[in-house]
Order: C-alpha cells, then structure tokens, then sequence
C-alpha cells in the first residue's frame, strides 16, 4: 500500500496532477446487459476491495477533472477488469469471470481513457467488473487503487533512473568484490559481494513494474522475491558487522537475525514484511556496531553513525524504505568498502613486491608471489619450471605447483648451472633427471618423479652433454608402453 500512496503523493504535487481523484466505491450484484451491465443491491464497499477469488462489480459517481485535460481511469491491482462510465465501456483489461476457467488474467496497471464526449455535467456514473482467481500469493491490499487522474500516467523516469544507477554500482561492487575474494578467499568479501548482487536484484525487481507491463499474477512473486531478496540482505548485513566488530556474538546475533526474519513473513502486506525484515537487520547490525565503540574499535564509530542515519530515514519516511533509500544504503555502504579493499589490495602488491626484492639476492631460492602471500620455493625442490605467457609454473617434489610472476628468459639468466632450458618453454632441473629419450629428431627428458618433457631438436645435444651421455646415445630406456628406444 506504501507505494500507492507514495504515488497519491506525486499526483498532489505536480500541477497537472492536482485534479486526480479516488472514488468511493459501491459493491453491487451485477450482470451483463444489452449495451451496459444491470446492477442491483448496490452497498459501500467497507474496506478494501477485494477480488481474490470472486467476481466483483463496483459502481461509483465522479467528476470530470478540472481544466479539460485528457483524463482515464487508472486501475492497479490483482485483477481483471472492464470499464463503463455512463453506460459506455471503456475497454477492459483481460477478462473478468466467475471462475478461473473464464478469466483471462490482466495486467497489474491499466488505464482507460475517456473520451471527452462521454463526460456529463455531473453524476458520471463508472461501473467496474472485476475477478482475481490467478494470484499466486494472497495479499491484504490486492487493489493499490483505483484513480481517475490526467491521461497520460505521470512520468516515473527519474525514480527509475535512480534505482537503475543504483543497481549498475551495486552489480559492480559485487563484481570487484568477487574479484577480491578469488585473490584473497577472505569470508568479507564474499559476504559483501553477496550483499551487493542481493540489492542490485533487488533493484531490478522493484523496477520492473515500470519496465514491464506484467500480468497481475507476477505481482505477487514479484512481492515474494523482493521480500526474501530483502530478508538476504538483512541477514548477510548482520554477518558482516558482527564478524568485524563482535565476533565472539556472531552466532547469537546472526541466529537472531534469521528468526527476526522469519516473524517479519506474518506482517500483514509486503511492504510492512520487507521493511520489517531490512530495519531488524539494520537494528540488530546498529547494535553489534555500538558495542564495538564502546570498545573503541576502529571505523565502528562511523558504521554506527551510518546506520542510524539510514534507522532514522527509514522511521521517519517509511514510504520511501524499501522503493528507493534501501538501494541508496545499499550502494552507500558497499561502494566505500569497495574502494577501501581495492586500496588495502595496493598495498598489499606493494609490500609483496617489496618482499620479492629483498629476496632476490637469495641463490638457494625462488621468492614466489601468491594469491596468499609470499612463498619461498628452494631451488633443490623444484624439478622443473614450465611456461605460461608472462608467468611460469613451478613444479616441486611433492607434487604442489606454484604461478610465478615471472618470464622464462629471465629465469633462465638467474638460476644456476643445474637448470637447463631444454625447451622454449621448459627449464629442468638436472638434478631430478634419470635420462632421456628420442622420439625422432625430438625427445622426452625423464624425470625421476615419472614426468616427462619435452626437449626441442636443436636442444638434443645440450640434453645429451649436460648429461653427460655419449653421443650418440644407445643406452636403452623402456618407454610407457613398454618398448624400448635407444637414448
């Protein structure tokens, strides 16, 4: 119901708008007549107006707008309808029946416009029939509202073009989060990456009413989706705080966050459960964050501040919660943890390559830089280095292969007698060599580990000097599949 009167305020407030008008409605027996329908035992509609498994017909009188401006009846809800005003049908909307089987459903937004001619003086006269027997959820406000209001519907364009940008960084922010946790496996990032993808679906689904004129039953999982969308969210922001700033309550807190979730699914209307779910997740983060500043642990004082800023918008605008300054927060929150991770990623490079620089006057090692670290390799240990484009491949005795960020060129300048280039993009280490094997004019260097490589034509004779083989070569060596070559 939020957003129908978030739009109720945007008709107010634009000059065009300011004649729009909500009629009150009368239930009626109906059917359908020669040119318009015949209605009887007309009473107050008491409530909202319902048509979740039944047929309804609904009589109301209204005005013509002030000023002569085109104007329509606009329906939003789950139903089908169609539309008489003064015993002229305005078109319809699917079809409404009497069961499932008759109806046709509609789209969720439909509007009708009037021809200036149908209009009276006064006591225009609008009948509306109705069903909705294709909701997938039950909902407490199925009907958001039925308005006569200027034609054409006011222009959404900027709300929209706010969540779309919202999502866009959201989207990205997941994006380089994941990047990070590929390189660090740290459980932050992927709880942040998680939190930014959550928001940015969250975004799309919250616009889709705008992008897609959708029929009536993709409301309600539209609804569900965002509802656990949110709920995903709540619980991810909990996991976060807490493993930054209370960890030993993490379980506690994070358990509280699930169960606070699942008693926001009996409020009554989706939009009161979705912004149930998102301020206890935000309450109970608020609360993690506020004993950290008590213990004066760094940053908690602005995460606090932040979050309720964000408590204190969300009580005070309650409309605007879950329509546009969830994504706000959403993209605040994420984005500045974003740069600060990409920041703290440099300087990481940096101490790494300090490191590498340090240790590069080392001969009995390789200085490797990983995904975790720096990582010394000692040279005794390495069998064999294996090109990758920019990179080469470490293999060692037990089997573990490292990425070194390093060409093969220049290893081959660096490293001791021992290794041999056999190949233009294999070095071995003589040392874990037992022999070799022509194939050809080329040949396979075996390794004592049962490894092979491959040594290149015109690197036959340096093979066979470095080993000190005799050339050429006869010593026999039987092969894998069990025939024996000279060597």
């Amino acid at each position: 119901m939020w957003r129908m009167l978030l739009f109720a305020v945007l008709l107010v407030s634009l000059p065009t708008a300011s004649r729009a008008q909500e009629p009150a409605w009368e239930s009626c027996r109906g059917e359908p007549g020669v040119a318009a329908p015949v209605l009887h035992d007309c009473r107050p509609v008491e409530g909202v107006i319902d048509p979740q498994g039944r047929e309804l017909w609904l009589r109301s009188v209204v005005r013509r707008p002030a000023g002569g401006d085109p104007a329509a009846l606009h329906v939003v809800g789950v139903a089908s309808s169609e539309v008489w005003l003064n015993g002229q049908r305005l078109g319809a909307n699917g079809r409404p029946g009497v069961s499932a089987e008759t109806e046709t459903p509609g789209r969720y937004e439909a509007s009708f416009p009037i021809p200036d001619r149908l209009w009276r003086p006064a006591d225009n006269v609008v009948v509306i029939h109705m069903s909705s027997f294709h909701g997938t959820v039950r909902l407490d406000g199925p009907i958001a509202g039925i308005l006569v209001a200027p034609w054409p519907w006011p222009s959404r364009t900027a709300t929209l073009a706010i969540a779309f940008i919202a999502a866009g960084a959201l989207f990205a922010a997941a994006f380089g989060f994941g990047v990070i946790h590929s390189l660090r496996r740290t459980g932050s990032s992927l709880v942040l990456a998680a939190m930014a993808g959550v928001s940015g679906l969250q975004a799309i689904l919250e616009s889709l009413r705008t992008l897609i004129p959708y029929a009536y039953p993709v409301h309600g999982l539209r609804l569900v989706g965002i509802w656990v969308l949110t709920t995903a969210f709540a619980v991810l922001l909990v996991s976060y705080v807490v493993t930054r700033f209370w960890p030993e309550a993490r379980r506690p807190l994070i358990a509280l966050a699930v169960v606070g979730m699942c008693a926001s699914g009996f409020a009554p209307g989706f939009d009161l459960k979705s912004g149930l779910a998102l301020m206890i997740g935000v309450a109970l983060s608020a609360a993690a964050a506020a004993v950290a500043v008590h213990r004066r642990r760094p940053g908690a004082r602005l995460t606090l501040a932040y979050l309720g800023l964000f408590m204190a918008i969300g009580l005070l605008f309650p409309v605007w919660l879950i329509d546009l300054s969830y994504f706000l927060f959403a993209a605040g929150l994420v984005l500045p943890l974003l740069m600060v991770e990409v920041v703290r990623l440099g300087r990481d490079d940096q101490e790494r390559e300090a490191a590498l620089t340090r240790a590069a006057a080392r001969p009995n090692c390789l200085t490797v830089a990983t995904s975790r670290g720096v990582e010394r390799a000692p040279l005794a240990d390495i069998t064999a280095i294996v090109g990758a484009d920019d990179y080469a491949e470490l293999r060692l005795t037990d089997g573990r292969r490292l990425l070194h960020a390093a060409r093969l060129d220049r290893l081959e300048a660096e490293l001791p007698a021992s290794f041999l280039r056999v190949h233009r993009s294999v070095i071995a280490n003589l040392a874990h060599v037992r022999g070799f094997q022509r194939e050809g004019g080329r040949g396979r260097l075996l390794m004592l580990d049962g490894a092979t490589l491959p040594i290149s034509r015109n690197r036959l004779s340096a093979v066979r000097d470095a080993l000190d083989e005799p050339a050429p070569a006869v010593r026999p060596v039987a092969d894998p599949g069990g025939k024996a070559s000279a060597v």
